[in-house]
């Protein structure tokens, strides 16, 4: 595939930072990747020099320049909270001391808690809650690949991971300290049997940790999974059926 051309570059970028592009998107109910952003914000990096910038009291030294234009774009910024150039915050968004990547896209009224990353790449959607401590994964290479993906309504607890691509459907609660990767099993032990998705948690799908034996050489040992333990109640109000389900399941935020 050709190299994109500088001035490509610059657009794709400009593009992303507005909103008007997207890493990925869902079309007719499928995400799909915009390889092409990738490639961009990859090619972006390798463009650019480093510089030194000075906002207020503090001084950086990078390649990608910081967000702007926050009151315009309707988003509450608390200090020291930081948005890279090229990522996309919708109208309504709070970030509290949080760290957002170039190529993110954040959805409507979504809360990126205190010391929250949302990685390169990563799709948010509107009215999410990152906790405190959440780590959301940033996947640009290879080109292609599907960056992290947390659907509307979801909420995820202090200190969950979500990295390499997995999808948390809408509405999903995922419990504190949960981690969720593309080869960690998540099982639903709701019914007579355990049913494993990798890479995906369904909708309303409530998620505590767990663990499960495995076999080795040397022994047996237990190796991290996620476990469906319940779903949450769509037809109650969001925020009435996130706190029944937080509570009757032990979860907190």
């Amino acid at each position: 595939m050709s190299q994109l051309s500088r001035e490509r570059v610059e657009e794709v970028i400009a593009a992303l930072d507005r909103g008007e592009t997207r890493v990925a998107e869902r079309v007719d109910g499928k995400w799909r990747v915009n390889e092409e952003a990738q490639r961009a914000i990859l090619e972006y990096f390798r463009l650019r020099a480093l510089e030194p910038r000075e906002v207020g009291p503090f001084e950086y030294h990078d390649k990608i320049p910081l967000k702007r234009g926050y009151e315009q774009l309707g988003v509450r910024v608390v200090p020291p909270a930081t948005a890279r150039y090229g990522a996309f915050l919708s109208p309504g968004v709070v970030l509290m001391p949080s760290y957002v990547n170039i190529g993110a896209w954040v959805g409507p009224n979504t809360m990126v808690d205190t010391w929250a990353t949302v990685g390169s790449g990563a799709q948010i959607g509107a009215d999410v809650h990152l906790s405190g401590g959440v780590g959301i994964g940033g996947v640009l290479e290879p080109p292609g690949a599907r960056p992290v993906i947390v659907e509307d309504g979801a909420f995820v607890g202090s200190r969950a991971a979500v990295v390499e691509g997995v999808v948390v459907g809408e509405q999903a609660v995922i419990g504190p300290h949960v981690t969720l990767g593309a080869s960690i099993p998540v099982i639903d032990v709701t019914g007579p049997e355990p049913v494993e998705h990798r890479g995906y948690v369904p909708p309303r799908a409530i998620v505590v940790p767990g663990t499960r034996p495995k076999e080795f050489p040397a022994g047996t040992f237990n190796l991290a999974c996620a476990l469906i333990i319940g779903w949450r109640d769509a037809s109650t109000d969001l925020r009435v059926s996130l706190n029944a389900a937080l509570r009757e399941h032990g979860l907190s935020g």
